[in-house]
This record gives C-alpha cells, structure tokens and sequence, in this order.
C-alpha cells in the first residue's frame, strides 16, 4: 500500500494510503478514492451515495470554488503543484481552510519538495506526497527552519510583530 506524510497533532508521520488515485481512463475500483474534478462532476454523488471516501484531485488551473458546495462531503482534496514555483495550491489551501472551512485532509501532490513544507503547513496542508524522496524527520526539520513568520496563517503563529508587542 502506498505511503505519504501526514501531519497530526502537530506531529509528523508515514501513514499508509487508504485511498486509490484513479485517473479518468481506469475503472473506479472498491474502496476510498481520489478521482480528478471533472470525474467528481460526473460520478461523484453516486460515489459518495456509496458510503465510501471520496477525495477529488484539484489541478493548479481549477478553481476551488468548483466544490464549495460539496466540501462537507469530501475527505480528502489533493492539490496539486504541477512544478515547485507553482503556487497556486497554497491559495487553494488557504481558501479551502478559512473561506470554506474545510476539515478534511488538504493534500499536497506532484512536485513537493521539503523546503516547500513550511509553507505548505502554514497554509493548512496536512498531508504531503513529497516528489524528492524526503522523509519524516526532514519535514519535520524544514517545518521548524524558521523561528520567525511575517504575515498571520491558518496555523495560527503570531508573526514576528505580534510577538514585539506592536
């Protein structure tokens, strides 16, 4: 069964996947899935009218508010970084935690890097597919690379002025 890392209670740890990602030429199999938007338009509320787990796969160029009405049904949405300097998927993050007030697994797919994770988490990311090969302990490390942030989050650290008392 595949592997990610995934952060709970602050912790960092390898957890073993429980959901299949399906493109949109294969059959959905059994079981907790990960299928891409346009799929989840067509198929989802049958899929989800089968008590299974549904995630729904958003590339950097859909838009978020696609499954604004559908969130509160959905376990996992996986955003995807196309390349490293993409960032669109932080947004996307961002929007699903605090606009939309989403409390499933925010995912991070495609070409995640290690010196992403501390931003990745700021932005409401709980669980990463990291593309270089990193493990537990180097999240972990580059997650508490910087004592000091500049601007407030969905993580809720005060930034650096908050804690001078200005």
């Amino acid at each position: 069964m595949p592997t990610f890392i995934s952060l709970t209670d602050g912790a960092f740890a390898v957890a073993e996947d429980p959901f299949t990602a399906v493109a949109d030429d294969q059959s959905i199999p059994p079981g907790d899935v990960i299928i891409s938007l346009s799929r989840f338009q067509a198929e989802g509320e049958r899929l989800l009218s089968e008590s299974r787990a549904v995630g729904v796969r958003l590339e950097s160029h859909e838009e978020v508010e696609a499954l604004a009405y559908d969130l509160p049904q959905l376990a996992v949405v996986a955003l995807a970084f196309p390349k490293f300097g993409d960032g669109r998927a932080y947004s996307y993050a961002r929007l699903l935690r605090e606009r939309f007030g989403f409390k499933g697994e925010v995912r991070a797919v495609g070409d995640v890097l290690r010196e992403q994770a501390g931003f990745m988490v700021r932005c409401g990311f709980d669980a990463f597919e990291p593309a270089d090969g990193s493990t537990v302990e180097d999240w972990e490390g580059a997650v508490r690379r910087f004592r000091h942030v500049y601007q407030r989050s969905t993580d809720g650290r005060p930034p650096a002025f908050a804690e001078r008392g200005g």
